[in-house]
Protein backbone atom coordinates (compact mmCIF):
# COMPACT_ATOMS: atom_id res chain seq x y z
CA UNK A 1 0.00 0.00 0.00
CA UNK A 2 1.41 3.39 -1.02
CA UNK A 3 1.60 5.97 1.76
CA UNK A 4 0.27 9.38 0.74
CA UNK A 5 2.91 12.08 1.19
CA UNK A 6 1.92 14.82 3.57
CA UNK A 7 2.95 18.45 3.68
CA UNK A 8 5.27 19.87 6.29
CA UNK A 9 4.48 23.44 7.29
CA UNK A 10 6.75 25.89 9.03
CA UNK A 11 5.73 29.43 9.95
CA UNK A 12 8.16 32.24 9.08
CA UNK A 13 7.79 34.59 12.06
CA UNK A 14 10.64 37.11 12.00
CA UNK A 15 9.49 39.50 10.87
CA UNK A 16 6.00 38.30 11.68
CA UNK A 17 5.17 39.26 8.12
CA UNK A 18 7.80 39.47 5.41
CA UNK A 19 5.70 42.14 3.68
CA UNK A 20 6.89 45.71 4.23
CA UNK A 21 3.34 47.08 4.38
CA UNK A 22 2.03 44.50 6.87
CA UNK A 23 2.07 46.73 9.96
CA UNK A 24 -0.08 49.34 8.19
CA UNK A 25 -2.81 46.93 7.07
CA UNK A 26 -6.24 47.62 8.65
CA UNK A 27 -6.63 45.61 11.85
CA UNK A 28 -2.98 44.51 11.95
CA UNK A 29 -0.92 44.75 15.13
CA UNK A 30 1.72 47.42 14.36
CA UNK A 31 3.94 46.18 17.21
CA UNK A 32 3.55 42.45 16.49
CA UNK A 33 7.29 41.97 15.92
CA UNK A 34 8.17 43.15 19.42
CA UNK A 35 5.19 42.27 21.61
CA UNK A 36 5.56 39.02 23.53
CA UNK A 37 1.84 38.71 24.22
CA UNK A 38 1.09 38.79 20.50
CA UNK A 39 3.90 36.37 19.65
CA UNK A 40 2.75 33.90 22.29
CA UNK A 41 -0.76 34.02 20.86
CA UNK A 42 0.60 33.43 17.34
CA UNK A 43 2.67 30.42 18.46
CA UNK A 44 -0.29 28.88 20.27
CA UNK A 45 -2.52 29.40 17.23
CA UNK A 46 0.07 27.74 14.98
CA UNK A 47 0.31 24.83 17.40
CA UNK A 48 -3.47 24.47 17.32
CA UNK A 49 -3.09 24.27 13.54
CA UNK A 50 -0.49 21.47 13.98
CA UNK A 51 2.33 23.38 12.29
CA UNK A 52 5.70 21.65 12.34
CA UNK A 53 7.64 24.68 13.52
CA UNK A 54 7.73 28.33 14.48
CA UNK A 55 10.76 29.74 12.62
CA UNK A 56 12.52 32.87 13.82
CA UNK A 57 15.01 34.40 11.43
CA UNK A 58 17.52 36.87 12.79
CA UNK A 59 19.30 40.01 11.62
CA UNK A 60 22.51 41.35 13.13
CA UNK A 61 22.34 44.94 11.86
CA UNK A 62 19.83 47.77 11.84
CA UNK A 63 21.56 50.12 9.41
CA UNK A 64 21.19 47.89 6.37
CA UNK A 65 19.18 50.38 4.33
CA UNK A 66 18.85 54.16 3.97
CA UNK A 67 17.24 55.84 6.96
CA UNK A 68 14.41 57.17 4.76
CA UNK A 69 13.47 53.54 4.11
CA UNK A 70 14.42 52.26 7.56
CA UNK A 71 12.01 54.65 9.27
CA UNK A 72 9.15 52.88 7.47
CA UNK A 73 10.25 49.35 8.37
CA UNK A 74 8.68 47.12 11.01
CA UNK A 75 11.82 44.96 11.02
CA UNK A 76 13.95 47.57 12.78
CA UNK A 77 13.39 45.92 16.18
CA UNK A 78 12.78 42.34 17.26
CA UNK A 79 13.59 39.94 20.07
CA UNK A 80 16.84 37.97 20.26
CA UNK A 81 15.82 34.48 19.04
CA UNK A 82 16.97 32.29 21.95
CA UNK A 83 15.37 34.53 24.55
CA UNK A 84 12.06 34.54 22.70
CA UNK A 85 11.99 30.85 21.82
CA UNK A 86 12.92 29.84 25.36
CA UNK A 87 9.94 31.84 26.59
CA UNK A 88 7.68 30.33 23.90
CA UNK A 89 8.85 26.84 24.89
CA UNK A 90 7.01 27.34 28.18
CA UNK A 91 3.89 28.62 26.44
CA UNK A 92 3.60 25.71 23.96
CA UNK A 93 3.83 21.92 24.10
CA UNK A 94 4.46 20.46 20.64
CA UNK A 95 5.36 22.99 17.95
CA UNK A 96 9.02 23.06 16.87
CA UNK A 97 11.12 26.14 17.67
CA UNK A 98 13.72 27.06 15.04
CA UNK A 99 16.20 29.91 15.42
CA UNK A 100 18.79 31.41 13.13
CA UNK A 101 22.38 31.58 14.40
CA UNK A 102 25.32 32.84 12.36
CA UNK A 103 28.43 30.76 11.74
CA UNK A 104 30.29 33.91 10.71
CA UNK A 105 29.78 36.05 13.81
CA UNK A 106 29.38 33.53 16.64
CA UNK A 107 31.45 30.71 18.11
CA UNK A 108 30.66 26.98 17.98
CA UNK A 109 30.72 26.47 21.74
CA UNK A 110 28.12 29.20 22.30
CA UNK A 111 25.88 27.88 19.53
CA UNK A 112 26.13 24.27 20.70
CA UNK A 113 25.33 25.21 24.28
CA UNK A 114 22.39 27.48 23.44
CA UNK A 115 20.68 25.02 21.11
CA UNK A 116 21.27 22.09 23.45
CA UNK A 117 19.70 24.16 26.24
CA UNK A 118 16.70 25.08 24.09
CA UNK A 119 16.25 21.43 23.12
CA UNK A 120 16.23 20.38 26.78
CA UNK A 121 13.95 23.24 27.87
CA UNK A 122 11.44 22.50 25.10
CA UNK A 123 11.53 18.72 25.41
CA UNK A 124 13.15 18.14 22.03
CA UNK A 125 11.67 20.83 19.80
CA UNK A 126 14.72 22.92 18.82
CA UNK A 127 16.11 23.52 15.35
CA UNK A 128 19.22 25.46 14.23
CA UNK A 129 19.00 27.48 11.02
CA UNK A 130 22.62 27.69 9.86
CA UNK A 131 23.34 31.02 8.15
CA UNK A 132 26.57 32.59 6.98
CA UNK A 133 25.03 36.12 7.17
CA UNK A 134 24.90 37.90 3.82
CA UNK A 135 24.43 41.46 5.16
CA UNK A 136 27.79 43.31 5.07
CA UNK A 137 26.59 45.83 7.68
CA UNK A 138 26.57 43.03 10.26
CA UNK A 139 30.36 42.76 9.98
CA UNK A 140 30.70 46.31 11.28
CA UNK A 141 28.95 45.28 14.50
CA UNK A 142 31.47 42.51 15.18
CA UNK A 143 34.80 44.29 14.97
CA UNK A 144 35.37 43.88 11.23
CA UNK A 145 35.96 46.63 8.67
CA UNK A 146 34.60 44.55 5.77
CA UNK A 147 32.51 41.44 5.29
CA UNK A 148 34.14 38.02 5.13
CA UNK A 149 34.41 36.66 1.57
CA UNK A 150 31.42 34.57 0.40
CA UNK A 151 33.43 31.39 -0.19
CA UNK A 152 35.29 31.69 3.10
CA UNK A 153 32.00 32.11 4.97
CA UNK A 154 30.76 28.78 3.59
CA UNK A 155 34.06 27.01 4.29
CA UNK A 156 33.85 28.17 7.90
CA UNK A 157 30.18 27.13 8.09
CA UNK A 158 31.00 23.58 7.03
CA UNK A 159 33.69 23.25 9.69
CA UNK A 160 31.42 25.01 12.21
CA UNK A 161 28.73 22.34 11.67
CA UNK A 162 31.24 19.56 12.37
CA UNK A 163 32.32 21.24 15.60
CA UNK A 164 28.81 21.98 16.91
CA UNK A 165 27.48 18.48 16.21
CA UNK A 166 30.66 17.03 17.73
CA UNK A 167 30.07 19.06 20.89
CA UNK A 168 26.48 17.79 21.09
CA UNK A 169 27.97 14.28 21.14
CA UNK A 170 30.23 15.05 24.13
CA UNK A 171 28.29 12.71 26.42
CA UNK A 172 26.61 9.36 25.84
CA UNK A 173 22.86 9.46 26.36
CA UNK A 174 23.25 7.41 29.56
CA UNK A 175 26.33 9.21 30.93
CA UNK A 176 24.53 10.83 33.85
CA UNK A 177 23.90 7.92 36.24
CA UNK A 178 23.35 10.03 39.42
CA UNK A 179 23.96 7.08 41.75
CA UNK A 180 23.26 8.27 45.30
CA UNK A 181 24.72 5.16 46.94
CA UNK A 182 28.12 5.36 45.22
CA UNK A 183 28.16 9.12 45.01
CA UNK A 184 28.90 8.97 41.27
CA UNK A 185 27.05 11.63 39.29
CA UNK A 186 28.27 10.74 35.80
CA UNK A 187 30.44 8.08 34.17
CA UNK A 188 33.69 9.65 32.87
CA UNK A 189 34.05 6.80 30.38
CA UNK A 190 30.96 8.16 28.65
CA UNK A 191 32.39 11.63 28.07
CA UNK A 192 34.64 12.64 25.15
CA UNK A 193 36.67 15.72 24.41
CA UNK A 194 36.35 17.01 20.85
CA UNK A 195 39.92 18.31 20.47
CA UNK A 196 39.13 19.96 17.13
CA UNK A 197 41.85 21.94 15.37
CA UNK A 198 40.88 23.01 11.87
CA UNK A 199 41.46 25.73 9.30
CA UNK A 200 39.04 28.18 10.93
CA UNK A 201 38.28 26.82 14.39
CA UNK A 202 39.98 25.35 17.44
CA UNK A 203 37.71 23.87 20.14
CA UNK A 204 38.69 21.44 22.88
CA UNK A 205 35.34 20.53 24.49
CA UNK A 206 33.54 18.68 25.94
CA UNK A 207 30.28 20.64 26.03
CA UNK A 208 29.08 21.36 29.57
CA UNK A 209 25.55 20.12 28.99
CA UNK A 210 23.99 16.69 28.50
CA UNK A 211 23.30 15.43 25.00
CA UNK A 212 20.10 17.05 23.62
CA UNK A 213 16.83 15.03 23.71
CA UNK A 214 16.82 14.87 19.88
CA UNK A 215 20.48 13.84 19.82
CA UNK A 216 21.04 16.94 17.72
CA UNK A 217 18.54 19.78 17.26
CA UNK A 218 17.21 19.68 13.68
CA UNK A 219 19.66 21.21 11.20
CA UNK A 220 18.08 23.84 8.93
CA UNK A 221 19.73 25.72 6.08
CA UNK A 222 18.63 28.38 3.59
CA UNK A 223 21.45 29.02 1.10
CA UNK A 224 20.71 28.49 -2.59
CA UNK A 225 24.07 29.41 -4.14
CA UNK A 226 26.42 26.67 -5.30
CA UNK A 227 28.22 26.49 -1.91
CA UNK A 228 24.84 26.76 -0.17
CA UNK A 229 23.40 23.80 -2.07
CA UNK A 230 26.43 21.68 -1.30
CA UNK A 231 26.29 22.63 2.39
CA UNK A 232 22.60 21.66 2.42
CA UNK A 233 23.29 18.31 0.76
CA UNK A 234 26.02 17.50 3.28
CA UNK A 235 24.43 18.79 6.48
CA UNK A 236 20.81 19.97 6.32
CA UNK A 237 17.63 18.20 7.39
CA UNK A 238 15.36 21.08 6.35
CA UNK A 239 16.03 23.63 3.62
CA UNK A 240 14.10 26.88 3.48
CA UNK A 241 14.08 27.59 -0.26
CA UNK A 242 13.08 30.66 -2.26
CA UNK A 243 11.66 29.84 -5.70
CA UNK A 244 9.08 31.83 -7.60
CA UNK A 245 7.97 29.03 -9.94
CA UNK A 246 7.24 25.33 -9.68
CA UNK A 247 9.81 24.60 -12.40
CA UNK A 248 12.54 26.37 -10.41
CA UNK A 249 11.46 24.51 -7.29
CA UNK A 250 11.61 21.16 -9.09
CA UNK A 251 15.10 21.87 -10.44
CA UNK A 252 16.36 22.77 -6.96
CA UNK A 253 14.66 19.71 -5.45
CA UNK A 254 16.30 17.36 -7.95
CA UNK A 255 19.69 19.03 -7.62
CA UNK A 256 19.99 19.04 -3.81
CA UNK A 257 18.49 15.59 -3.26
CA UNK A 258 20.67 14.24 -6.07
CA UNK A 259 23.76 15.61 -4.33
CA UNK A 260 22.65 13.83 -1.14
CA UNK A 261 22.47 10.48 -2.93
CA UNK A 262 25.97 10.95 -4.34
CA UNK A 263 27.43 11.32 -0.85
CA UNK A 264 25.38 8.50 0.65
CA UNK A 265 22.68 10.47 2.48
CA UNK A 266 19.04 9.40 2.31
CA UNK A 267 17.12 12.11 0.35
CA UNK A 268 14.05 11.46 2.50
CA UNK A 269 16.04 12.80 5.45
CA UNK A 270 15.87 16.32 3.99
CA UNK A 271 12.66 18.36 3.77
CA UNK A 272 12.65 21.19 1.23
CA UNK A 273 10.25 23.98 2.22
CA UNK A 274 9.96 27.00 -0.09
CA UNK A 275 8.80 30.25 1.45
CA UNK A 276 5.31 31.27 0.33
CA UNK A 277 3.17 34.31 1.12
CA UNK A 278 -0.49 33.27 1.48
CA UNK A 279 -3.40 35.68 1.12
CA UNK A 280 -6.78 34.05 1.76
CA UNK A 281 -10.13 35.34 0.53
CA UNK A 282 -13.68 34.08 0.17
CA UNK A 283 -13.06 34.40 -3.57
CA UNK A 284 -9.95 34.75 -5.70
CA UNK A 285 -11.02 38.30 -6.50
CA UNK A 286 -11.29 39.20 -2.82
CA UNK A 287 -7.86 37.73 -2.11
CA UNK A 288 -6.35 39.74 -4.96
CA UNK A 289 -7.97 42.89 -3.61
CA UNK A 290 -6.42 42.20 -0.21
CA UNK A 291 -3.00 41.75 -1.81
CA UNK A 292 -3.40 44.96 -3.83
CA UNK A 293 -4.37 46.89 -0.69
CA UNK A 294 -1.38 45.43 1.15
CA UNK A 295 1.01 46.39 -1.67
CA UNK A 296 -0.39 49.93 -1.69
CA UNK A 297 1.11 50.52 1.77
CA UNK A 298 4.69 50.18 0.46
CA UNK A 299 6.45 53.53 -0.03
CA UNK A 300 8.95 53.87 -2.90
CA UNK A 301 11.72 54.66 -0.40
CA UNK A 302 11.20 51.22 1.10
CA UNK A 303 10.79 49.60 -2.29
CA UNK A 304 14.07 50.87 -3.75
CA UNK A 305 15.90 49.97 -0.52
CA UNK A 306 14.57 46.41 -0.77
CA UNK A 307 15.78 46.23 -4.36
CA UNK A 308 19.24 47.46 -3.31
CA UNK A 309 19.45 44.77 -0.61
CA UNK A 310 18.33 42.05 -3.03
CA UNK A 311 20.91 43.11 -5.62
CA UNK A 312 23.73 43.80 -3.16
CA UNK A 313 24.13 47.08 -5.05
CA UNK A 314 22.80 50.62 -4.50
CA UNK A 315 19.82 51.03 -6.84
CA UNK A 316 18.74 54.52 -5.73
CA UNK A 317 20.45 56.12 -8.74
CA UNK A 318 18.78 53.90 -11.34
CA UNK A 319 16.20 55.38 -13.72
CA UNK A 320 12.90 54.20 -12.13
CA UNK A 321 11.17 53.82 -15.47
CA UNK A 322 13.97 52.04 -17.34
CA UNK A 323 14.82 48.35 -17.37
CA UNK A 324 17.19 47.03 -14.71
CA UNK A 325 20.78 47.65 -15.84
CA UNK A 326 23.54 45.06 -15.63
CA UNK A 327 24.62 44.52 -12.03
CA UNK A 328 28.20 43.57 -11.14
CA UNK A 329 28.90 40.59 -8.89
CA UNK A 330 29.07 41.31 -5.14
CA UNK A 331 30.14 39.62 -1.91
CA UNK A 332 26.54 39.39 -0.66
CA UNK A 333 23.84 36.76 -1.22
CA UNK A 334 24.39 35.47 -4.76
CA UNK A 335 21.19 33.43 -5.00
CA UNK A 336 19.03 36.43 -3.99
CA UNK A 337 20.71 38.64 -6.58
CA UNK A 338 20.20 36.04 -9.32
CA UNK A 339 16.51 35.53 -8.43
CA UNK A 340 15.91 39.28 -8.57
CA UNK A 341 17.59 39.70 -11.95
CA UNK A 342 15.73 36.67 -13.33
CA UNK A 343 12.39 38.12 -12.18
CA UNK A 344 13.14 41.43 -13.92
CA UNK A 345 14.03 39.66 -17.17
CA UNK A 346 11.18 37.16 -17.02
CA UNK A 347 8.46 39.79 -16.59
CA UNK A 348 10.21 42.67 -18.37
CA UNK A 349 9.88 44.92 -15.32
CA UNK A 350 11.11 48.47 -14.96
CA UNK A 351 13.21 49.37 -11.94
CA UNK A 352 10.12 50.96 -10.32
CA UNK A 353 7.96 47.89 -10.95
CA UNK A 354 10.64 45.53 -9.72
CA UNK A 355 11.27 47.64 -6.61
CA UNK A 356 7.57 47.83 -5.78
CA UNK A 357 7.28 44.05 -6.13
CA UNK A 358 10.25 43.43 -3.84
CA UNK A 359 9.32 46.26 -1.50
CA UNK A 360 6.26 44.35 -0.49
CA UNK A 361 7.25 40.76 -1.16
CA UNK A 362 8.54 39.58 -4.51
CA UNK A 363 8.70 35.83 -3.96
CA UNK A 364 6.29 32.93 -4.30
CA UNK A 365 2.72 33.84 -3.30
CA UNK A 366 -0.53 31.86 -3.25
CA UNK A 367 -3.38 34.37 -3.42
CA UNK A 368 -6.86 32.87 -3.50
CA UNK A 369 -9.43 30.78 -1.67
CA UNK A 370 -8.65 27.95 0.75
CA UNK A 371 -9.36 25.55 -2.13
CA UNK A 372 -7.09 27.23 -4.70
CA UNK A 373 -4.26 27.61 -2.17
CA UNK A 374 -4.61 23.93 -1.23
CA UNK A 375 -4.60 23.07 -4.96
CA UNK A 376 -1.28 24.87 -5.45
CA UNK A 377 0.30 23.34 -2.36
CA UNK A 378 -0.82 19.89 -3.43
CA UNK A 379 0.66 20.39 -6.90
CA UNK A 380 4.04 21.41 -5.49
CA UNK A 381 4.01 18.37 -3.21
CA UNK A 382 2.89 15.76 -5.74
CA UNK A 383 5.09 17.11 -8.55
CA UNK A 384 8.18 17.16 -6.34
CA UNK A 385 8.69 20.89 -6.15
CA UNK A 386 8.75 20.73 -2.36
CA UNK A 387 8.04 18.67 0.74
CA UNK A 388 5.92 21.46 2.18
CA UNK A 389 6.22 25.19 2.78
CA UNK A 390 7.57 27.82 5.10
CA UNK A 391 4.40 29.91 5.28
CA UNK A 392 4.59 33.71 5.42
CA UNK A 393 1.54 35.61 6.57
CA UNK A 394 0.57 38.89 4.87
CA UNK A 395 -0.49 40.65 8.09
CA UNK A 396 -1.10 39.64 11.69
CA UNK A 397 -3.29 38.35 13.25
CA UNK A 398 -5.86 38.07 10.43
CA UNK A 399 -3.56 36.50 7.83
CA UNK A 400 -2.38 33.81 10.25
CA UNK A 401 -5.92 33.10 11.49
CA UNK A 402 -7.19 32.82 7.91
CA UNK A 403 -4.61 30.18 7.09
CA UNK A 404 -5.05 28.10 10.25
CA UNK A 405 -8.85 28.33 10.31
CA UNK A 406 -9.52 27.95 6.59
CA UNK A 407 -6.58 26.49 4.64
CA UNK A 408 -5.41 23.91 7.19
CA UNK A 409 -8.85 22.21 7.40
CA UNK A 410 -8.93 21.98 3.59
CA UNK A 411 -5.49 20.35 3.57
CA UNK A 412 -6.57 17.96 6.33
CA UNK A 413 -9.74 17.04 4.44
CA UNK A 414 -7.57 16.00 1.49
CA UNK A 415 -5.29 13.92 3.72
CA UNK A 416 -2.35 16.22 2.94
CA UNK A 417 -1.71 17.44 6.47
CA UNK A 418 -1.82 15.93 9.95
CA UNK A 419 -4.80 16.26 12.26
CA UNK A 420 -2.71 15.48 15.34
CA UNK A 421 0.98 15.47 16.19
CA UNK A 422 2.40 11.94 16.14
CA UNK A 423 5.18 12.56 18.67
CA UNK A 424 6.61 15.18 21.02
CA UNK A 425 9.74 16.28 19.12
CA UNK A 426 10.44 18.32 16.00
CA UNK A 427 12.15 15.24 14.53
CA UNK A 428 8.90 13.34 15.05
CA UNK A 429 6.94 16.02 13.19
CA UNK A 430 9.36 15.97 10.26
CA UNK A 431 9.85 12.19 10.14
CA UNK A 432 13.60 12.51 10.75
CA UNK A 433 15.80 9.91 12.49
CA UNK A 434 17.64 10.66 15.70
CA UNK A 435 21.38 10.97 14.88
CA UNK A 436 23.72 8.38 16.33
CA UNK A 437 26.41 9.61 18.70
CA UNK A 438 29.73 9.53 16.85
CA UNK A 439 31.55 8.43 20.03
CA UNK A 440 29.14 5.99 21.67
CA UNK A 441 27.01 3.19 20.25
Amino acid sequence: MTTVRQLHLGAFMRPVSIHTGAWRYPGAYPDANFNFGHLKRFAQKLEAGKFDAFFMADHLAVLNMPVEALKRSHTVTSFEPFTLLSALAGATERIGLVATASTTFDTPYHIARRFASLDHISGGRAGWNIVTTSNPDAALNFGLDAHVDHGERYDRAREFYDVVTGLWDSFADDAFIRDRDSGIYFDPDKMRRLDHKGEHLSVRGPLNIARPPQGWPVIVQAGASEPGRQLAAETAEVVFAAHGTLAAGQAFYIDVKGRMEKIGRNPDHLKILPGVLTVVGESVEEAREKRALLDSFVHYDSAIASLSIALGHDATGFDPDAPLPEIPDTNQSKSGRERTMALARRENLTVRQLAQRLGGYGGLAFVGTPKTIADEMEQWLTERGSDGFNVMFPYLPEGLDDFVDKVVPELQRRGLFRREYQGPTLRDHLGLPRPANRHFA
